[in-house]
């Protein structure tokens, strides 16, 4: 829905609505999409055989210079702004890739940049002097009026807008926005969240919460890859086979996301301090059995809207180490009982006889490494060794085995 970025006093917010172009205007918009497509390939060509990287005013004299030969005066016929924008684009994502690469840049190492095609997402940037909103519409340069459904107001003058193309063949107006941060009282001082398959995530508080069920869509991506792969390249029905598979994969994907954002949202309205574990989901994804479950769930992007709404609201953030041993510990007492196998899901403590469930016992754990105290924890960690992992047999250390 909305992705921010934190700043001393306004953050940048996205704003994306959907529209439904004419025939004419759906004409203009792919030439736009096309023209913004050569001038990045074009630009990264020139790049990758340039002895030293050019920057943005070397492309755009060259982009310039293009527009006067005979092979590319076409790009005339569309608005500069997008094609300007597109050469930023590419000069930022070079910058990124160098200062990742010297260390410069927080985060995973960033990719170079790669020659955009025609079969993927298309986008189109136009800024203040190239749009125009009125009442109820907005008006693109040499595309003309759309009238994007409104499904909430913009809190201010957006200083850009990106018409975006999905492989689904969807079309949206992105708007960028400065926003205020929100300021909500929580209800509760912290909680820890532990995240998992069945159960999406169990919060410290005692809440379970599922996720959607995306094994009907997943069924149905399946069989239409299936039919993909006999249609002979280059056929319509191909095409439209293609299409099916890509409206079907958004539909998963956007319930997956309208899902995250909720809770997320939920979450970060109620707590004033979130505790997460550090999953190693890459590590995760290699095992066979599990690899598509994992990958559903989408772990990650439910950490990033973590992240981005906590300091929209002022919240407290925090990500514990993977290797602290929060599903051996108990949460009363800190009694250390070693592993458990993944079926075992009801656990009763050797030292204080409590029972536990095994994922609430977990997030309780992550809360109180995330508070940065343990309670007696340690200590009781040096007077019990780690056994080996626990059976579904043991009666004495487990209560009820999973289902």
């Amino acid at each position: 829905m909305s992705l921010q970025t934190h700043c001393n006093t306004a953050m940048k917010a996205r704003y994306q609505y959907r529209f439904y172009p004419t025939d004419q205007q759906k004409v203009s918009l792919a030439q736009l999409f096309g023209c913004c497509r050569v001038a990045w390939n074009d630009a990264l060509t020139f790049c990758k055989q340039a002895e030293k990287l050019p920057g943005y005013s070397v492309l755009s004299a060259r982009l310039t210079q293009l527009k006067q030969t005979c092979e590319r005066e076409w790009l005339k016929e569309v608005s500069s702004v997008p094609l300007q924008q597109s050469l930023r684009d590419l000069d930022v994502a070079y910058r990124n890739f160098f200062n990742s690469l010297k260390g410069k840049r927080k985060g995973t190492l960033a990719k170079p940049p790669k020659f955009k095609k025609k079969e993927n997402k298309q986008s189109a940037r136009f800024v203040n002097t190239a749009f125009s909103i009125t009442q109820q519409s907005v008006y693109l340069a040499k595309i003309g009026t759309v009238q994007p459904i409104w499904s909430r107001e913009l809190p201010a003058s957006p200083s850009s807008v990106t018409v975006i193309k999905d492989c689904a063949d969807r079309y949206f107006l992105s708007f960028v926005v400065d926003v205020e941060p929100e300021r909500v009282e929580p209800i509760n001082p912290s909680v820890g969240i532990d995240l998992g398959i069945k159960t999406f995530a169990v919060l410290s508080t005692g809440e379970f919460v599922s996720a959607p069920d995306y094994s009907k869509l997943d069924r149905k991506v399946r069989k239409l890859q299936k039919k993909l792969a006999r249609q002979p390249k280059g056929a319509k029905r191909r095409y439209l086979t293609r299409l099916r598979i890509a409206k079907t994969h958004n539909k998963i994907a956007d319930t997956r996301k309208d899902f995250l954002h909720k809770l997320s949202t939920k979450v970060i309205r109620e707590n004033q301090s979130i505790a997460l574990e550090d999953l190693n989901v890459s590590g995760m994804l290699k095992n066979r059995k599990l690899s598509k479950a994992i990958a559903m769930q989408g772990w990650r992007e439910f950490r990033v809207l973590l992240e981005a709404k906590s300091k929209k609201r002022d919240r407290q953030f925090t990500v514990i180490s993977r290797w602290e041993p929060t599903s051996q510990l108990c949460s009363n007492c800190g009694y250390r009982w070693g592993k458990l196998d993944l079926s075992v899901r009801i656990v009763q403590c050797l030292s204080c006889n409590s029972t536990h469930d095994r994922d609430e016992n977990a997030a309780k754990n992550i809360d109180k490494v995330g508070m940065g105290h343990r309670h007696d924890s340690k200590r009781a960690q040096r007077q019990s060794k780690s056994t080996s992992v626990a059976s579904v047999g043991e009666a004495s250390r487990i209560l009820t085995p999973s289902g």
